[in-house]
């Protein structure tokens, strides 16, 4: 037998070694087979679209735009907070009585998880500016314990927060057409990538049903999980 393994030595040693080859690939396939869609406006719901960008579908054109907003303690919030940061985004309004409490409760939730990942934060937008002004708004943030540090609720011109919706975010539906900027939000939580691209929608009203048109909250925190370990590894790689 010795005398065997002796004769085909090189045999087994090359053997061995395609083997390790072949483990090392298949590996490598199952940690990098998950990836996150670059959402373009023309693969949303045209409903949630401006009209006059509803077909764009350049993955590098569409990115967050420029916003300035003033948060719950009366400071000027702008996307130079948000750059370079993941980040969850919803719109919201703080007398709604349906789907905003749920919605409220699952960014607590996610307030929570993200403590575990260092950078990662929350921006909730009201879509009723002139009721949730910003005294409102910080009764709202300390009904939730919201961490000033990762989570903003943000209020301003009804106009821009219009515009940030539906040419941004692509998150929220035309209203009255009496009232000028009158918009209706869903229940979408949007991820941010820190390029500032979308990443995909979540329904922020369902935890963990299984759903084929909708991803859930556990699954937006897998994605998050899944994106931050992401964009680590690919800094790292500079």
């Amino acid at each position: 037998m010795l005398h065997f393994f002796k004769k085909y030595k090189y045999f087994f040693a090359g053997f061995f070694l395609l083997c390790v080859g072949i483990l090392f690939m298949f590996y490598n396939a199952l940690k990098y087979r998950k990836s996150l869609p670059v959402y373009t406006p023309s693969m949303v719901n045209p409903e949630l679209v401006d009209s006059l960008i509803q077909h764009q579908a350049n993955k590098q054109a569409h990115r967050i735009a420029p916003f300035s907003f003033i948060n719950q303690n009366g400071d000027t919030i702008t996307n130079k907070d948000y750059d370079g940061h993941i980040y969850i985004a919803d719109f919201f309004f703080t007398t709604c009585p349906t789907i905003c409490p749920i919605m409220g409760d699952n960014m607590v939730w996610l307030q929570e998880k993200i403590k575990a990942l260092p950078g990662v934060k929350l921006l909730s937008h009201t879509v009723t500016p002139d009721i949730d002004s910003v005294p409102v708004l910080k009764e709202y943030a300390l009904e939730k314990a919201v961490n000033d540090s990762v989570w903003n609720l943000v209020t301003g011109d009804k106009r821009d927060i219009y515009f940030i919706a539906r040419n941004s975010y692509l998150a929220v539906k035309t209203g009255s057409p009496d009232e000028l900027y009158d918009m209706v939000h869903t229940e979408n939580f949007i991820l941010v990538d820190g390029k500032g691209r979308i990443r995909g929608f979540y329904d922020g009203t369902n935890f963990d049903t299984k759903d084929d048109e909708n991803k859930n909250m556990q699954q937006l925190w897998e994605d998050i999980q899944w994106l931050y370990q992401h964009e680590k590894e690919t800094a790292n790689k500079r």
